[in-house]
């Protein structure tokens, strides 16, 4: 049985929905940003405990298949951006496709009423997020992480980081490490 969860975007999320599962006697199969596959089929007060005990963690069960669409777009491109090694060569819209086996002006139709922007900005919000985690670790430098996240160039990348966070990289870089400092000097 296939279990969708709703704000299910990381490896946290996903211990506490397998410890939860134990919890209630269900055995997971397999469980992925977003769904979740037990073996058994959960009866009614399994699935209204699991839903409570999910809801103390900030997550929710999904019925709607219209939000479990959703979801599923979401987890995978948080998944592409954030836990991939390397974003794939393809387009994003062509791999999002090839992915879910939906038509993209579907998925991108779907995904704009429900979410109030495009799968689009929200593949370059989560990009940004990245870029800031990277610039943070200080492991790779600029020229790199723009190649890393498939950036045409540093200056389109510091162009868009700009346009959503107001800062320029280097100098979201630069406040980082002035906090460290400030925060050595105590």
């Amino acid at each position: 049985m296939i279990i969708y969860v709703k704000y299910m975007v990381c490896l946290r999320c996903k211990m506490v929905v397998t410890l939860e599962l134990q919890k209630l006697g269900l055995h997971c199969v397999n469980v992925d940003l977003g769904t979740i596959e037990i073996k058994e089929t959960i009866t009614d007060s399994q699935k209204e405990q699991l839903c409570e005990n999910l809801k103390k963690f900030g997550l929710e069960l999904l019925e709607d298949k219209r939000n479990i669409l959703i979801e599923k777009i979401k987890a995978l491109i948080i998944e592409m951006i954030h836990y991939s090694d390397e974003l794939p060569k393809v387009n994003h819209s062509d791999y999002i496709c090839e992915k879910l086996g939906y038509n993209y002006q579907y998925l991108a139709n779907t995904f704009s009423e429900v979410k109030g922007i495009t799968i689009q900005q929200f593949i370059i919000l989560n990009k940004i997020e990245r870029v800031k985690e990277l610039l943070l670790y200080d492991e790779l430098n600029l020229t790199e992480i723009s190649y890393k996240l498939h950036y045409s160039s540093v200056a389109h990348l510091s162009n868009q980081f700009k346009k959503i966070t107001g800062l320029t990289p280097l100098f979201f870089k630069k406040m980082k490490n002035k906090r460290f400092r400030s925060i050595e000097d105590l």
